[in-house]
């Protein structure tokens, strides 16, 4: 019986990888990695130290690629990548594409996905075509839920490569959370909202979103506070085991923000969820009450976006996969719901200054 890729060639996996390539390692100049750390291992989110202090979760999932971005200028006309990977994330409600898939954009116009083979197991190739050969701004963004060891970019032999422009805005965001803030279940990694914000508003930003385990711990708290920021966006109360918990957790982390870094701006999320149960009021007025609270102190710089609203734009229970996790849709509808608020606040004066732990490992 003849598979859909020979029945129709659009769902054929592009891994022809020609000879008038040279590849390059993606580490080395003009090439730019964000949102990473680059060690002997492969691509982590934060320092492997930290990470095992955090929680068992945090220990496995820091290693996940999610919110990576490779940037360069070339003129070349196909783009290939060669990519060693230590672990592939496989679920039933989400793509590969996602967990494992490559995306290219030229500026902010997505051009395709490296897509990878269904038995993909150690990393693979796959290569894209680009019309005509002018010089371009491009991004790679890389895999939500796999481990990328190394990552090789093949270019048309003799065209030019240069750096990519800075970001206008090259102060990260950073963002902690769950496994909505991990980017599950995108379709393809440009397209969850972190990623979506950041071509928007041509800023730089940091995804800690770790599956299961963003419990705000004392920890991770500390962690993120060191860290030189624009602007701090989370959401963790889908990972808090209980209401007690969050209350326990909430208003401490934000503290511990608040405490190192008195003036940056600090966006409070609840939980997208389209259809609220008490459990989720419940949730919600926990987090409600550490806004409330910064509000009664005087702070200036915090905000809070209510979830029970953000899937709302369009689609409603519509944006998730299991009235839990966002689809492509739900993603852009958060994109729209947080990044009007970044665009706010990245638009504004007020904007830290103090010199603090840069990302690296």
């Amino acid at each position: 019986m003849s598979t859909i890729d020979k029945l129709d060639q659009n769902f054929a996996v592009k891994t022809v990888i020609e000879d008038t390539l040279t590849f390059t390692d993606c580490k080395e100049s003009p090439f730019q990695v964000y949102g990473l750390l680059s060690t002997e291992e492969g691509f982590v989110r934060m320092p492997a130290d930290i990470a095992s202090k955090v929680n068992a979760n945090v220990s496995v999932l820091f290693r996940n690629t999610a919110g990576g971005r490779l940037r360069f200028q070339t003129s070349s006309p196909k783009i290939a990548i060669r990519a060693r990977m230590a672990n592939i994330a496989r679920m039933p409600h989400f793509s590969l594409t996602g967990t494992a898939g490559f995306d290219l954009y030229e500026d902010n116009t997505y051009r395709g996905t490296f897509n990878p083979p269904y038995d993909v197991q150690t990393g693979y190739e796959s290569m894209l075509t680009l019309p005509g050969s002018r010089l371009r701004n491009i991004t790679i963004h890389f895999p939500l839920y796999s481990d990328v060891r190394s990552l090789e970019i093949g270019l048309s032999t003799g065209s030019s490569l240069q750096p990519a422009p800075a970001y206008s805005r090259p102060l990260p965001v950073v963002y902690y959370g769950s496994s909505i803030t991990q980017g599950g279940c995108a379709s393809r990694p440009g397209n969850c909202y972190e990623n979506i914000i950041s071509r928007r508003l041509d800023c730089d930003h940091i995804n800690l979103g770790f599956s299961g385990g963003a419990r705000g711990e004392d920890t991770i708290a500390a962690y993120i506070a060191g860290l030189s920021m624009s602007a701090f966006v989370y959401d963790y109360d889908h990972n808090a085991p209980d209401v007690d918990h969050l209350q326990a957790t909430h208003n401490r982390l934000f503290q511990t923000i608040r405490q190192r870094q008195p003036l940056l701006p600090v966006i409070i999320v609840s939980r997208p969820q389209p259809n609220p149960g008490m459990d989720d009021y419940r949730r919600r007025s926990v987090i409600l009450s550490t806004y409330q609270n910064a509000l009664a102190a005087g702070d200036q710089n915090v905000y809070f976006i209510d979830g029970t609203m953000m899937l709302q734009a369009f689609g409603g229970d519509g944006g998730t996969v299991d009235a839990c996790h966002p689809n492509d849709m739900g993603f852009q509808c958060m994109a729209l719901a947080i990044g009007a608020v970044l665009e706010k606040i990245l638009s504004s004066s007020r904007l830290p200054d103090m010199p603090l732990q840069q990302h690296k490992p």
